[in-house]
């Protein structure tokens, strides 16, 4: 079987793969959106999980990972609930970790573990993810979910073009087995990208107002027990046609205020919502002769950047409903 990803091209792959992207557990994130409920309000910001999760297994091959870590790749989002870091705002979970705090039990409950099991691929080595250097490194380094993700959102939504990924794509490497840019102008191109994604989209004034919004639309839905914790595994619009129909007007005028036609704008004065997201910095490792050096210790620009960075994920941000 071969499959063609929009970023990275087209691979064949392994019977293993194979059997786990048909999986039950794996076709579910087809449902789940990346950016929660954005997609409600505006229908051109619908990546999902599925692509998501697909892309990060064929980086890590495109950059030489073994297949069990583009295995763990695959699999390293399949916990992700219904409109994904929603429910940790819902949940009130501050470490967005509740999909990782339920992913033991949720894949052990599904057919995944058959499916290693018959090309015996170890289950609790794929889950480990410390165990997978190019799949998960901590902030501010780079690892292939962080790129993954950026650049998806930002080519998908035109921000950023197939030239431009494929070039920063040949600009990496492995040292140490993490990722690493060759130059530094490509790290600084990242970096200002990274940004863009993580802070200028993830705080755009729609996707804030969206967010907080099914956050509310959720935690009102547990507390009537129109749903329980166990119904975040749905997918996103099946979970949502299950609140639909309990016809409770308090609910119903909670969703009705998920649509394409509400006007939000950003307004630090005069505001209806205030929302604080968890500090996401980058800093990726360049190769200096045969040595390692985060890019901040090479270019002012990214020193900025990084600076400018946390002064606005400290500030939050602050809108308005307009309509």
């Amino acid at each position: 079987m071969y499959i063609e990803d929009s970023l990275y091209g087209r691979f064949e792959l392994e019977p293993v793969l194979v059997d786990l992207i048909d999986s039950d557990a794996v076709q579910r994130l087809k449902g789940v959106h990346q950016n929660g409920a954005s997609y409600l309000v505006n229908p051109k910001w619908k990546n999902t999980r599925y692509e998501h999760s697909v892309g990060v297994m064929c980086l890590i091959r495109l950059l030489g990972g073994s297949l069990e870590e583009q295995i763990a790749g695959l699999l390293h989002d399949v916990s992700h609930t219904a409109f994904s870091h929603v429910v940790d705002d819902a949940l009130q979970q501050e470490n967005e970790d509740y999909h990782e705090q339920i992913k033991e039990q949720m894949v052990m409950e599904s057919d995944l573990p058959s499916i290693l099991e018959k090309y015996n691929v170890n289950l609790d080595d794929v889950l480990e993810e410390a165990n997978w250097k190019i799949l998960e490194q901590p902030a501010p380094r780079l690892c292939a979910d962080r790129i993954d993700y950026t650049l998806r959102d930002l080519y998908e939504y035109g921000e950023i073009t197939k030239q431009e990924v494929e070039d920063f794509l040949q600009s990496l490497s492995l040292y140490n087995g993490r990722i690493h840019v060759k130059d530094v102008s490509a790290a600084e191109w990242f970096v200002d990208h990274y940004y863009q994604e993580v802070l200028d989209f993830f705080l755009h004034p729609l996707n804030i107002y969206s967010n907080h919004m099914m956050s509310e639309l959720l935690k009102a839905s547990l507390k009537k027990a129109i749903i329980t914790k166990e119904d975040f595994l749905m997918t996103d619009d099946a979970l949502l046609r299950l609140i639909e129909n309990s016809k409770e007007p308090e609910i119903l005028s909670l969703r009705n205020k998920l649509s394409d036609s509400v006007v939000v704008h950003a307004n630090d004065q005069d505001y209806d919502i205030e929302v604080k997201k968890k500090m996401r910095l980058i800093d990726p490792e360049v190769i200096v002769g045969k040595e390692s050096l985060p890019v901040s210790q090479l270019s002012k620009k990214v020193m900025d950047m990084n600076e400018k960075a946390k002064e606005r994920s400290l500030k939050g941000a602050k809108i308005k409903i307009s309509k």
